[in-house]
């Protein structure tokens, strides 16, 4: 059966005429039966960790548009929530975790594993009702990204509680950084048990390390990270999406040991073909403001993109989450236009 998945088949590096397509944010505000979920619901954790409506919203995208994959409804601070952090969502201010990594250490954490638990059920369920030509990717996020949350107490636009930490108290921050590695293992392991078939790390912030920085908490815990999954979930493919990482790309790719990269919508593809490893798949990168805007633009954008990519193995995708604000027609003229 996985044989016949495309999704899967790119990630074993075929080069296909027609890639095979799914979008990141598939499963969320923009689709109208989402809000209409979301608004039964309530809260933003009580839709994560309520196992059938967390299958139903990710399973959503698929049945209205028929994409390739269905990506797992959760969020990338369910790992901290299980390290014993108190995660709360709050309507216009996003998400905050207390108490804070740069102000607390981590033996001050008291750890609650089983806040994973629902997440395995949605997965179990998921597999249960997905299409069998479809692929079912499980996520996490990457351990920089994860740490940003985690030291800030919040998203941050320049990450500099978490950079200020990295460099004044590398002790205390590589610490944390192996925690998350270790429970991102679990996590991710736990996945592909419940019937997860590849799995994505979100690197969100990647991009604002310097260089060695980079390497030492993008590219080294990545490694062991994959090494982890490689040795515990044997030829399960990972994507990692180091989103901002440009020049940076082809170093991730050859030193993390993943499976295939995904390209924000800053990357040039027809670079990232040269650059990046031969053979190496590849996921990405409409720009979603090209999504956005629509006509011909748009049109413009995916034939570029499939053109460049053409003989490589690759995933269409977003260079990041699709916008709240994306008429449903656009969606359906890009995965026109993409199939063509």
């Amino acid at each position: 059966m996985n044989a016949e998945k495309p999704i899967l088949s790119v990630l074993r590096g075929t080069v296909t005429s027609t890639p095979p397509v799914w979008f990141m944010r598939q499963a969320g505000r923009y689709l109208p039966e989402y809000r209409a979920l979301r608004a039964e619901k309530g809260g933003f954790l009580d839709l994560v960790y309520e196992e059938a409506s967390a299958a139903e919203v990710t399973l959503q995208p698929l049945r209205r548009f028929g994409f390739d994959a269905a990506i797992l409804f959760s969020d990338i601070l369910i790992v901290p929530h299980a390290m014993g952090q108190t995660l709360t969502f709050t309507a216009g201010e996003g998400p905050r975790l207390s108490p804070r990594m740069d102000e607390e250490p981590l033996s001050g954490l008291t750890p609650v594993p089983e806040r994973l638990q629902a997440i395995y059920r949605t997965v179990a369920t998921v597999k249960a009702d997905l299409s069998p030509a479809a692929t079912l990717i499980g996520f996490a996020g990457s351990p920089w990204t994860v740490a940003t949350y985690m030291v800030a107490g919040e998203g941050s636009k320049e990450q500099a509680s978490a950079r200020l930490m990295a460099y004044g108290n590398r002790l205390r921050f590589q610490e944390l950084i192996d925690e998350i590695v270790r429970v991102t293992a679990d996590y991710l392991a736990g996945q592909v048990a419940a019937g997860a078939e590849a799995v994505q790390l979100f690197d969100s912030w990647a991009g604002s390390l310097a260089p060695a920085e980079f390497e030492r908490w993008v590219i080294e815990p990545t490694r062991t990270l994959v090494e982890a999954l490689r040795e515990r979930c044997p030829g399960v493919p990972v994507i990692g999406f180091p989103k901002g990482a440009g020049a940076k790309l082809p170093d991730y790719a050859r030193l993390t040991g993943v499976d295939a990269v995904g390209l924000d919508e800053t990357v040039d593809p027809a670079w990232a073909h040269r650059a990046l490893p031969e053979g190496l798949p590849v996921q990405g990168n409409l720009d979603p403001m090209a999504l956005l805007a629509g006509g011909a633009p748009l049109t413009d954008a995916i034939r570029r993109i499939k053109s460049e990519l053409a003989d490589r193995p690759h995933i269409f995708n977003l260079g990041h989450g699709i916008s709240k604000d994306t008429p449903i027609a656009h969606v359906e003229a890009a995965l026109t236009e993409i199939r063509r």
